[in-house]
């Protein structure tokens, strides 16, 4: 598949701030034409989790978590809330790892991740010790539903990105990962094509999405940048099949767990 020579990335300003029953669709259109800019058929939106779930209402009060026995045993290991540690198991098919400070679980949309993927930060100015913000029940449906409606209302065919931070096994830090997928090349799989010197390749498939949904991520910021949309342009890629499920290795497969 052909390769773009150059992309851009432009963060989208003039989104509010979302609250539950939010139209993003209606947010970012807005934005976008407050700003003279225009969507055209090719485009990327890539949209942060954080304005999805919280439109999504995703929020969840602490003081209204009652835990259990797992919960409370885990959260003397890891020294964590007992009533944030019944959500993220409320969350997770599996608990890889907990230990002081860290449990890291498999999501039930297959993720391996840290807590679930709750997070506390920029959840909203109401007792923010208190308020927890979960990840979206379905973001591939998300960002399907997103696409559609751009295309039905712009009559304009663009791709959509979810994306969110995670850290990664063996690397300090946080990247932007895809966690819904919508008309993007989610996977290519470079298996069979010759490299430089026609020797094919074997294993190499590359996570394309997570590399867009990345970086968008250095424009939306991790504190309070409050830029929840970024637009890429100038990358040719497309597939109507693909979700961000694509990206999840089979459990057989994982050497990590």
């Amino acid at each position: 598949m052909d390769r773009s020579t150059g992309l851009a990335l432009t963060a989208i300003p003039g989104i509010p701030l979302v609250t539950a029953g939010s139209d993003i669709v209606g947010l970012i259109l807005a934005a976008l034409s407050s700003q003279g800019m225009s969507l055209c058929s090719g485009d990327i939106l890539v949209i942060t989790q954080k304005i999805v779930s919280k439109s999504e209402g995703r929020i969840i009060n602490l003081c209204d978590v009652e835990p259990g026995e797992r919960a409370v045993e885990l959260a003397r290991k890891t020294a964590k809330d007992p009533r944030l540690i019944e959500l993220v198991l409320s969350e997770s098919t599996e608990v890889v790892r907990a230990v002081d400070e860290l449990i890291i679980v498999a999501h039930r949309l297959g993720l391996v991740l840290a807590n679930a993927g709750i997070d506390a930060s920029n959840v909203g100015p109401q007792d923010p010790v208190e308020q927890v913000l979960l990840l979206p029940e379905d973001p591939d449906q998300s960002a399907r539903e997103y696409r559609a409606r751009i295309k039905r209302e712009m009559d304009t065919d663009i791709g959509v990105i979810i994306n969110d931070s995670v850290g990664r096994a063996w690397r300090i830090g946080t990247v932007g990962l895809a966690i819904g997928v919508a008309g993007v090349q989610a996977l290519e799989d470079h298996r069979g094509k010759p490299d430089l010197f026609g020797v094919p390749l074997k294993v190499s498939e590359e996570a394309v999405a997570d590399e867009l949904a990345s970086a968008a991520s250095l424009l939306q910021g991790q504190a309070g940048e409050d830029i929840p949309v970024v637009l890429i342009r100038g990358f040719k890629q497309a597939s109507d099949e693909q979700s961000a499920a694509t990206l999840i290795r089979p459990r057989e497969q994982d050497l990590f767990r």
